[in-house]
């Protein structure tokens, strides 16, 4: 089985955990900070980075695309530093990309989230080259299995869905 990472950072790394976890093709994930500029980030003092998802997949069961179209299906990609209560830079939009393929697909699948007009303004989703990625804390990892009424943020929004590509 071949695999592929990918990286992203959409609000609390818990929600998202939780929902993309689920999805077919994908093998493992964790939670943990990335995009930013202390060393060893801890939950105590993560400094500029952003709370974040790594995503190991297998390529032949589910495509980077579609993990990206379900990214802006759970998250809100139009909110600067923030999703729902959660403010701050810690809880940014942010596609962190491992390979110029991942670049232009995230590129061109914002592209198509604007021209949708389905979401509720103009996305500020940022588009960075992978960083470190500092492993969260045990009590972060897994944490809505754990608890599972615990707080999120994320879900599903049925009306932010891309329409099919021919």
């Amino acid at each position: 089985m071949m695999e592929q990472r990918a990286v992203l950072a959409g609000g609390c790394f818990w929600g998202m955990q939780d929902l993309i976890r689920k999805l077919p093709g994908v093998i493992r994930t964790r939670v943990g900070y990335t995009g930013g500029d202390v060393p060893n980030a801890t939950y105590r003092d993560h400094g500029t980075h952003a709370e974040g998802i790594e995503i190991i997949f297998d390529p032949a069961k589910t495509s980077y695309r579609k993990l990206l179209e379900f990214f802006f299906q759970i998250h809100d990609p139009t909110t600067l530093n923030r999703q729902g209560n959660d403010i701050g830079l810690s809880y940014r939009s942010a596609i962190y990309y491992v390979d110029e393929a991942q670049k232009e697909c995230a590129l061109d699948t914002i592209a198509d989230v604007e021209a949708s007009g389905l979401w509720p303004g103009k996305v500020v989703t940022e588009v960075e080259p992978v960083g470190d990625f500092w492993e969260a804390e045990p009590e972060h990892q897994d944490y809505l299995e754990r608890l599972p009424n615990g707080y999120t943020c994320h879900f599903a929004r049925p009306d932010w869905v891309l329409p099919s590509r021919k």
